[in-house]
C-alpha cells in the first residue's frame, strides 16, 4: 500500500513539473513572439527615415487605465525596393475604453486630403511614407484624438494572420471579379456571393475589393466587417492555444511601437470588450470631392464637425451605462 501510495506522489509530481514547463514554455515563446512585432534598427520598415521621424511629436503615454487609440495601415508593398515606404492602402483606428470594456473602430478613407506635420497638406495616405510618429499625429490632428500606438503590415502579413488563426467563416455579400493583369493574375479577385470560409488569400481579395459603384466607400466597410470577424476568432479558445505559432507567422511582416506589455494590457481590455461602433471617417454628409492639382481628393468640408462627430461617438453610453464610473473622455481628447 504505502509502496503504491509512492509510486502515485512520484507520478503527480512528474505531471506537476510537466504542467508548469509547459506553461512556462507557453509564456516564454508568447512572450518572445509579441517582442518580435516591434522591430529596431535596419529591421524597420522606417529605418531610413526614423532619424527624421523621431524628431517629430512624440505620440502620447497610455496610463492603461483611459481610451487608447491604435492606428492600423496596411501597405501594397509591391514593386518597392528596401528602405522605401509605400501609401498606406488601408488605415484604420482602434479605440479601446477599458472603463466601459468598449471598441470603436473608424476607417479613413485614403483620398482624404488633410494637414501632414511638417509635410504641408496631403492625401492621408501619405503620412506613413513620412515615418508612423508623423502618419500617428496627422491621423490624430485629423480626427481630434491622441494616437498612442500604430501597427503596420502589408499584404504578406494579413495573409499570414488569416492562415495562422484557421481561416475565417464569412458571408461575401455579391460577387466579387477582377483581373490584375499588371501583377500577372497574382492578384486577380474571384468571389462568389454566400456563406464561405475565406482563407488568407481569398481574404485579402475581399477586403481590397473596390471595384464597383461605390469604390472605396464599399471598401473601408467591408474592411472593419472582416476586422471584427478576425477579433472574434481570435478570441476563440483554439486561437489562443495556438497564439505562440500565429506570433512566428506573422512577425516578420508587423511592425509597431507597443511595448509586450502594452499588449498584455490591450490583449485583456480587448477580450472582454464588446464592439459598440464601426464608422467610415469622413462620414458621407462632411466629405467634399476636390481636385489636387490634376487628382481627385477628398476633402473634410467642416473639420471642426468632423471632430465633434468623433467625439459624439466615443462619449456615447452603451444602453444601460450608466454615469458612475465613466472615464474622463473629455482629458483624452484634443
Amino acid at each position: 500500500m504505502k509502496r503504491k501510495k509512492k509510486r502515485f506522489v512520484i507520478l503527480a509530481s512528474v505531471f506537476l513539473v510537466g504542467v508548469v514547463a509547459f506553461v512556462f514554455y507557453y509564456v516564454a515563446s508568447i512572450y518572445k513572439g509579441l517582442e518580435g512585432l516591434s522591430k529596431t534598427a535596419d529591421h524597420s520598415p522606417f529605418y531610413e527615415v526614423k532619424a527624421i521621424d523621431e524628431k517629430s511629436v512624440e505620440p502620447p503615454k497610455w496610463t492603461g487605465k483611459e481610451p487608447v487609440n491604435i492606428l492600423l495601415m496596411g501597405v501594397d508593398a509591391r514593386g518597392t525596393n528596401k528602405g522605401e515606404i509605400p501609401r498606406s492602402d488601408s488605415m484604420m483606428v482602434v479605440t479601446l475604453d477599458p472603463v466601459r470594456d468598449r471598441i470603436h473602430v473608424f476607417s479613413i478613407l485614403r483620398d482624404t486630403y488633410t494637414e501632414i506635420p511638417e509635410h504641408g497638406k496631403n492625401r492621408i495616405n501619405t503620412a506613413i511614407t513620412h515615418g508612423p510618429n508623423t502618419a500617428m499625429s496627422a491621423v490624430g490632428n485629423l480626427l481630434g484624438i491622441p494616437i498612442q500606438f500604430y501597427v503596420y503590415t502589408d499584404f504578406q502579413g494579413f495573409i499570414k494572420l488569416v492562415d495562422a488563426v484557421g481561416g475565417v467563416d464569412f458571408y461575401v455579400e455579391k460577387d466579387m471579379n477582377y483581373e490584375s493583369i499588371a501583377d500577372k493574375h497574382e492578384y486577380d479577385i474571384d468571389l462568389k456571393e454566400g456563406q464561405q470560409h475565406l482563407d488568407g488569400i481569398t481574404a485579402l481579395q475581399y477586403v481590397r475589393f473596390r471595384h464597383d459603384a461605390m469604390s472605396d466607400y464599399s471598401r473601408t466597410k467591408r474592411q472593419r466587417d472582416f476586422t471584427n470577424a478576425i477579433a472574434q476568432k481570435m478570441k476563440s479558445t483554439t486561437s489562443i492555444m495556438k497564439l505562440p505559432s500565429i506570433l512566428e507567422e506573422v512577425s516578420p511582416y508587423i511592425d509597431t511601437n507597443l511595448s509586450v506589455n502594452d499588449m498584455w494590457k490591450l490583449a485583456s481590455v480587448g477580450y472582454q470588450s464588446k464592439m459598440e461602433a464601426s464608422e467610415q471617417i469622413p462620414p458621407m454628409e462632411l466629405v467634399k470631392e476636390t481636385r489636387m492639382g490634376r487628382a481627385a481628393v477628398l476633402a473634410v468640408s467642416n473639420p471642426k464637425e468632423l471632430k465633434e462627430y468623433i467625439r459624439n461617438i466615443i462619449e456615447t453610453d452603451a444602453p444601460g451605462q450608466s454615469e458612475e464610473g465613466k472615464p474622463n473622455v473629455e482629458e483624452a481628447i484634443k
